[in-house]
């Protein structure tokens, strides 16, 4: 269960890495973020680790993760805000039955789309971005995104962070039903981290 509590923890790092990558560089790898995308549609996994099929995706993920827990690693403010936001959406969507009916709706088309588009189309990017904006943003407080501003302000840009910001829900809403709970960041840091420093 911890393991894969950590894998979780895991993906919420990656993504909130690849949301830096956009936000502050325009950066965004399709091979990089193909199976954190790939992740929303796996809604009915097997085993939790069907969710994420690509463990070398997540490398970065759980180093981010050691270096957040550890005493002496490098602190990221911003990362550690998004993450806390990404969790407090998951909560205030896990209650609202009406949302979580829509957005496996929405969901359920995107993997249609799949026979058709990759999920780093630019088209399905952008219709996840519209599941983010209309369906799990109006159910909290917004996160805030640091990066240049010119390029906050480009629409394709705003579609692949909000695309990656639904994934990290998805990774938040694996994390919760794995028995993840905030305290364990304060109470069980070094289980985590040692749990994280397997998978490296």
């Amino acid at each position: 269960m911890m393991q894969h509590q950590v894998m979780a923890l895991a993906a919420l790092c990656q993504i909130t890495k690849q949301v830096q990558k956009v936000a502050k560089y325009g950066q965004f790898n399709a091979h990089e973020v193909d199976s954190l995308l790939h992740s929303i549609v796996i809604t009915n996994p097997k085993q939790p680790e069907d969710v994420y099929t690509d463990k070398f995706a997540l490398q970065q993920g759980y180093r981010t993760l050691v270096e957040q827990l550890s005493a002496d690693g490098k602190k990221d403010v911003e990362l550690v805000k998004y993450v806390g936001g990404l969790i407090q959406l998951e909560r205030a969507l896990a209650a609202k039955p009406q949302a979580l009916n829509e957005l496996a709706r929405r969901i359920n088309d995107i993997e249609r789309r799949l026979d058709h588009f990759a999920m780093t189309d630019d088209t399905m990017v952008a219709s996840l971005a519209d599941i983010y904006s209309q369906v799990i943003s109006p159910l909290g407080q917004k996160i805030q995104v640091f990066g240049q501003p010119e390029l906050l302000k480009q629409p394709h840009i705003q579609h692949k962070i909000r695309a990656l910001l639904l994934a990290g829900v998805r990774a938040a809403v694996l994390w919760r039903q794995m028995g993840g709970r905030r305290r364990q960041f304060f109470f069980a840091k070094r289980k985590i981290i040692a749990a994280a420093q397997q998978n490296l």
